[in-house]
């Protein structure tokens, strides 16, 4: 009998520095639990039906409200839809909007398991390099001299691997070029209410409702729970309109109607502000943690502190972090390899250690461990 429940299983002791998900000790089940009681409380059967295709209306404006209420611009509901989260976010888009051998444009660094989705597609990937201000504008528009994309995958705050925010000269320059050659910029926002030292620049979800060309992933998965498997679409109502025509939402209706009913609950109340500020100080004690065991263990790390997100994206000049990594899972440690974030295979002397998965103690113990095999 299979006891699996969750999609990473680690033996007792094992330290896994490279996981991208929170802790379970800090899945907030109990503001959850009162977030169904509310729900029940208020016995809609209603979200038990097929969803409508844009997701339901009161979640969709209880979302557009604390939005507005945490930027600088007023959020239209009508220009979110609701998905099941940001995976499921990529995978229809490219289904919709992509058929196979198209180009696509990724940043080089990039999330790896995007790179996967897109594979599944049939896609071309050709890669555009990262400098300290985000993705490299100067070769993009080199590349579209060359080729036209479909679409440019970016993460452009607290990026992962690379933890680099795009600048906001670059947003609105990128956001102008997708106008003006008429590509589609899937910009994966995940990770923008996690800033732990300063806020962030303008979202690029911000620019959609100008620029129909710029589309804006987020999720609930980093900021409350990846089991809720909810997250949200913002764009322009033309763009909107038709993501909701597709066959499958027509078939099955909306993503997660019951689960969007209990979120409004937590977005309403209060508690989802309250969790993100609870999670944000936990993740930024365990950032400084980590840094402190990285001056300590592996001095000869290079790397830009993080300002918000998840992740250390780290350089150990001369050592291949492939190997380094089979050296370490034996010795009960892991971490992600550059090359799983390179489309080109490159980055094999860089590495990606996540301060979300694990406490301050496991943190330390890890990093030492990684530094004594090192040295060995």
């Amino acid at each position: 009998m299979d006891t699996h429940i969750t999609q990473l299983v680690f033996p007792p002791g094992f330290i896994d520095l490279g996981a991208g998900i929170p802790s379970l000790e800090l899945l907030p089940i109990d503001r959850l639990e009162q977030a169904a009681e509310e729900y029940f409380a208020a016995c809609d059967r209603r979200t038990l039906q097929y969803g409508a295709e844009q997701g339901s209306g009161p979640f969709r404006e209880g979302l557009a409200q604390w939005l507005t209420e945490i930027s600088d611009y007023q959020v239209d509901p009508g220009c979110l839809m609701t998905t099941a989260g940001a995976s499921s976010a990529l995978d229809l888009l490219c289904t919709l909007d992509t058929e196979p051998g198209d180009v696509v444009f990724v940043e080089e660094p990039t999330y790896f398991l995007a790179l996967r989705i897109f594979a599944d597609h049939g896609l071309q990937i050709e890669s555009i390099p990262l400098d300290q201000a985000g993705i490299d504008l100067d070769q993009l528009e080199k590349k579209l001299a060359r080729a036209k994309p479909r679409f440019v995958y970016t993460i452009p705050t607290y990026h992962n691997p690379a933890s680099l925010t795009l600048s906001p000269g670059r947003r609105e320059r990128l956001a102008g070029l997708a106008q003006e050659m008429d590509f589609l910029i899937l910009a994966d926002e995940v990770y923008r209410f996690l800033g732990y030292e300063q806020d962030p620049p303008r979202p690029m979800a911000d620019f959609s409702a100008a620029v129909e060309q710029v589309i804006s992933i987020n999720s609930f998965s980093k900021i409350f729970a990846p089991g809720l498997r909810l997250g949200w679409i913002q764009a322009h109502p033309r763009v909107i309109e038709r993501l909701t025509r597709c066959g499958m939402l027509d078939s099955g209706g909306g993503f997660n109607p019951f689960t969007s009913a209990v979120v409004d609950q937590l977005i309403r109340s209060g508690d989802l502000a309250a969790n993100i500020t609870e999670v944000k100080k936990i993740f930024h004690q365990r950032l400084q943690v980590m840094e402190q065991a990285l001056i300590q263990h592996l001095p000869q790390a290079v790397y830009q502190r993080p300002q918000g997100g998840y992740y250390f994206w780290v350089q150990l000049p001369g050592l291949d972090t492939g190997r380094l990594r089979e050296q370490a899972k034996e010795a009960g440690i892991d971490f992600r390899p550059g090359s799983l974030f390179s489309n080109r295979k490159g980055l094999r002397d860089y590495l990606r250690l996540s301060f979300s998965c694990c406490d301050e103690s496991e943190i330390t113990r890890g990093i030492s461990e990684l530094g004594k095999l090192i040295r060995e």
